[in-house]
């Protein structure tokens, strides 16, 4: 999730030598104007948990050589526990783009501030309700009367968790929810019994699996699931920016999204196991997985990335409707300037790429 907490899990899982100190850096209006050797534009991008399998293609574009092949200077960062999200981290201006969840575009325009998503790289948002045995949670019919665990109170998991519920008919009032970060603390929740269930994503799911202290009641991972689960695609992971920046940094924003699109390609075309052989090993490998568990995680989980960056049909509506249930946004928001589709058309088609996704309209 695009919360401050993915940092739990990235103090637990791995130290990341990433800093925060580069994502924390004076204001960033002009940063992509500043250039290296030749001309190539910097661009800070911060995410919200790097080592998350969620996250993966902004790492795996650097480790490709993406980036630099496309002509943009990336500097990657990642969330730092209790300091600011990545999306509220680009919002002022710390970064130029953050690595984050689409509805963020949603939430900022009800608060009057103009943000876009400019490449969309997952149509699900990998998460899964991973419960205990005698928690008796077979659906989120099974909320009543439970306590369940999110990331942090606010985030994406836990609007999630109240969306699905109110599905169901079961009202905020009938459960609890608290706050249990990921990694270690979501693993711990479940063990000390102090949740009936937890909203995560790899590898976090395949640490609760390994320790048999919970399994997956409800699959919002793949982009299948989340259609069964919320009747229809639900675009997450994507790279976001104020709108002001977008339409003065046109250049650098399209090398970025050159470079994420032709790593949605890559990710596509190979296995779970590639993917894994070119990512920083403290990822794949670490205190609560192997990197064979990472690579069955990946496996399993693989299908929530999008080929193409395109926003899928329908998908900006799932996400409002979902934002609209549990009072976040109203249907007066303007889809159709939460996102656009011009940077990543643009980059399949110079790169001879084949467009697979069915891309939204203007009105989601």
């Amino acid at each position: 999730m695009s919360r401050r907490t993915a940092a739990v899990a990235a103090s637990v899982l791995t130290v990341l030598a990433l800093g925060a100190a580069s994502a924390c850096s004076s204001d960033s209006s002009s940063s992509a104007q500043t250039s290296g050797s030749g001309g190539t534009p910097t661009v800070k991008l911060m995410v919200g948990g790097l080592d998350k399998q969620i996250y993966l293609p902004y790492q795996l574009a650097q480790n490709l050589g993406y980036y630099k092949k496309y002509g943009v200077n990336v500097q990657l960062s990642t969330e730092q526990d209790g300091g600011v999200g990545a999306e509220e981290a680009m919002a002022s201006g710390q970064v130029d783009m953050a690595g984050a969840w689409y509805n963020h575009t949603i939430e900022f325009q009800v608060k009057g501030k103009a943000v876009e998503d400019v490449v969309q790289l997952s149509g699900a948002p990998g998460e899964r309700e991973m419960c205990t045995a005698k928690s008796g949670v077979h659906s989120a019919a099974d909320f009543k009367g439970k306590t369940l665990g999110v990331t942090d109170l606010g985030s994406g998991t836990d609007i999630l968790t109240q969306f699905l519920a109110a599905q169901k008919n079961v009202k905020n009032k009938d459960f609890s929810r608290i706050a249990v970060g990921a990694g270690s603390t979501a693993v711990a929740a479940l063990q000390n019994g102090k949740t009936a269930c937890v909203m995560t994503t790899q590898p976090t799911v395949a640490a609760i699996q390994k320790k048999g202290v919970g399994s997956s009641a409800i699959d919002l991972a793949t982009t299948a699931g989340a259609k069964a689960a919320m009747g229809g695609a639900w675009p997450a992971a994507s790279v976001i920016a104020r709108t002001d920046w977008v339409n003065s940094h046109k250049e650098a924003v399209q090398k970025v999204v050159d470079a994420l699109v032709a790593t949605m390609h890559w990710i596509d075309s190979h296995s779970a196991a590639d993917i894994a052989n070119k990512l920083p090993a403290s990822f794949v490998s670490n205190q609560l997985v192997t990197k064979a568990d990472y690579i069955n995680a990946l496996t399993q989980d693989k299908g929530q990335f999008l080929p193409d960056g395109i926003m899928p049909a329908g998908g900006p509506k799932t996400v409002l409707a979902t934002l609209e249930l549990v009072g976040h946004a109203t249907s007066s928001v303007n889809l159709g300037t939460t996102f656009t589709n011009d940077f990543a058309i643009e980059a399949n088609k110079t790169e001879g790429f084949k467009t697979t996704t069915t891309p939204a309209g203007a009105n989601g």
